[in-house]
């Protein structure tokens, strides 16, 4: 019974093997035909070919062209004040008066003194012509008549000393008024009454000018070397360019500015020169302390092969760009300058004659069969003025 039952477990193991070996060699007794590959569907353009002026921005600072720390010439306390912060004032508009009891005492004492040393050279001088007619009878000595005319003249100079004395002590009271020293606007950090102020050390609130304004800003070594080269700009050199200024809400501020002052030597830590262009501010819409951007157009870049931005690739540290040749995709390696609004410069790589591939870059490899659709820059939405405002 044994011996039988061990003979079907065995014939069963063999169909079960048997039939394993024929489903594997059915499973790979054929390959799969491969899938043609698809053509990608993809929008191209012209590579633009122009002349190009290249526009470089700076991060400026607004700054007022003129700003005083407005100080009391007195000491005192702070007794009233004829302005608040933020207030905008003219040259010479009283701001604040300091407690002006002490000094009013001093001009009355001043001119006490005057008034008796005035006395004392008025007796010495009747005094003096008494001995000069004496001196004619010879009814006295001649040295006592040259004492007495010493004594004139150290008492007519005391006089004047005491004068000195009154004008210094009026002066003082009248600098208890604090008057603008400029027209412009005030801050809001003026002080408040009770505060005291000391002669010439403490600031009372500051006032700067509003309009015009300066916007600061730096430029590299090559940049100013750029800008001074022989026909990019006119024989003043930097001084005198015209300055595009974008505010930091991405508006363009409509008033053109020139550069006026340019620093005298390059920065020992940045190796950039400080230049400073002037600009209308008939609304006041500019404030000393804002950032902008400072835009200069520079040297015409002659024949520029540009590239919208949106075609150009990046893989390790290399830049690329798809197109178009022989109804198959290429890539090729391109070096890139300036950003011009919607496009690179391209300063290697092209020559201006190619199908840039725009839109369908996602899963498009080189070598792959394309379906082509022409496009425009208008059709994309390319401009030479970025949504940022710098425009070639």
């Amino acid at each position: 019974m044994v011996s039988r039952k061990k003979m079907i477990a065995t014939g069963l193991l063999l169909l079960s093997l048997a039939g394993t070996s024929a489903v594997l060699t059915g499973c790979g007794s054929d390959e799969q035909p491969q899938q043609q590959m698809q053509a990608a569907q993809v929008k191209i353009m012209k590579a633009i070919k122009q002349d190009t002026p290249v526009t470089l921005e700076y991060a400026g600072t607004i700054k007022g062209v003129q700003e005083v720390k407005v100080q009391a010439k007195v000491a005192g306390y702070v007794v009233d004040k004829y302005c608040k912060g933020g207030d905008v004032v003219q040259a010479g508009q009283p701001l604040f008066r300091i407690d002006s009891r002490e000094y009013e005492s001093r001009v009355l004492t001043a001119q006490a003194n005057l008034a008796q040393a005035q006395a004392v050279y008025n007796n010495s001088l009747l005094d003096l012509q008494r001995n000069e007619k004496l001196l004619e009878s010879a009814a006295i000595a001649p040295q006592v008549v040259d004492t007495m005319r010493s004594t004139v003249a150290a008492n007519q100079a005391n006089v004047e000393a005491m004068m000195a004395q009154v004008q210094l002590a009026q002066q003082n009271l009248a600098d208890c008024i604090v008057y603008a020293p400029i027209d412009g606007k005030l801050s809001v950090d003026d002080v408040a009454i009770g505060t005291f102020a000391g002669a010439g050390s403490t600031p009372l609130v500051t006032v700067g000018s509003s309009d015009p304004v300066f916007v600061q800003f730096s430029l590299s070594e090559n940049e100013y070397l750029l800008y001074n080269s022989e026909g990019d700009v006119t024989k003043e050199g930097v001084a005198g360019m015209e300055v595009g200024l974008k505010l930091s809400n991405g508006t363009e501020y409509p008033i053109v500015g020139h550069i006026v002052e340019v620093d005298r030597s390059m920065g020992n830590n940045t190796s950039s020169l400080a230049v400073k262009a002037v600009f209308d501010n008939p609304k006041g819409v500019l404030v000393p302390g804002m950032f902008a951007r400072a835009r200069i157009q520079g040297k015409v870049n002659k024949g520029a092969i540009l590239v919208p931005q949106r075609a150009v690739q990046q893989l390790l540290g290399k830049s690329f760009v798809m197109t178009v040749e022989d109804g198959k995709s290429k890539a090729i390696n391109v070096e890139i300058g300036e950003r011009i609004g919607s496009y690179y410069i391209v300063t290697k790589g092209l020559n201006g004659n190619e199908d840039i591939v725009v839109e369908g870059l996602t899963t498009l490899t080189e070598g792959m069969p394309v379906n082509v659709t022409n496009v425009t820059a208008a059709d994309m939405g390319f401009s030479f003025t970025d949504p940022d405002g710098k425009a070639v």
